[in-house]
């Protein structure tokens, strides 16, 4: 891939606990710079001005939000201007077996707005069958994509992950993926994005043309 290509599939991200409005005004430079999208707090969003595909989170970043407030969160970022939203699965309902519980919670969330959801699945907190639980149940609940990682379990984007994840829907590998190399990698593997806070180093990694 060339930087063009690379940088099409990058949501460049900024979501911290100590980001700031000044952190995603650079992020959304940057991403207008490079062509990249963005993923930022949805606090930020009404604040601002760009032309990037801009993505939020809902029940960032465990997923343990009441289904209401995920419902809410999801329309107040539609009216604050997001073009995405990346839910987080609610993971000790789903390693509990509760899989009707997570699949109406997140069937909630992509029927509150027209915007396509990615449900992230966390993988690094969940053993395979679980893995493949949580995709069904995004299937099942009509989302656009799943997603590895909020990036801050203890663990990331995986090769394994993103080839298990993409038997059900596209995938946006998130969560560790710092290099040109590491993001060719998981497009191999399957993932059509790329969650990244590193985004202007991949794609300055990558060949011109």
């Amino acid at each position: 891939m060339n930087r063009e290509e690379v940088a099409a599939r990058i949501d460049h991200t900024v979501l911290g606990p100590e980001t700031t409005l000044a952190d995603v005004e650079r992020v959304v430079r940057e991403a207008e710079t490079h062509g990249m999208n963005v993923c930022i707090p949805p606090c930020y969003l009404a604040e601002v001005d760009t032309d990037v595909t801009v993505a939020t989170v809902v029940g960032f970043p465990h997923g343990q939000h009441a289904t209401v407030v995920k419902r809410d969160e999801a329309e107040t970022a539609w009216r604050d201007g997001a073009d995405e939203l990346d839910v987080v699965v609610n993971v000790g309902r789903l390693t509990a077996g509760e899989d009707d519980v997570v699949r109406e919670d997140l069937a909630e969330v992509v029927a509150a707005t027209p915007l396509p959801v990615k449900v992230i699945v966390e993988t690094a907190l969940l053993n395979d069958d679980e893995k493949h639980r949580a995709c069904e149940a995004a299937v099942a609940a009509d989302a656009a994509m799943v997603k590895t990682s909020t990036g801050f379990a203890d663990g990331g984007a995986t090769v394994a992950d993103v080839e298990l994840m993409s038997e059900y829907l596209p995938v946006k590998a998130s969560g560790g993926v710092g290099s040109y190399e590491e993001a060719v990698a998981m497009v191999e593997a399957g993932a059509e994005r790329i969650g990244a806070s590193s985004g202007v180093a991949i794609v300055e990694g990558a060949p011109e043309r």
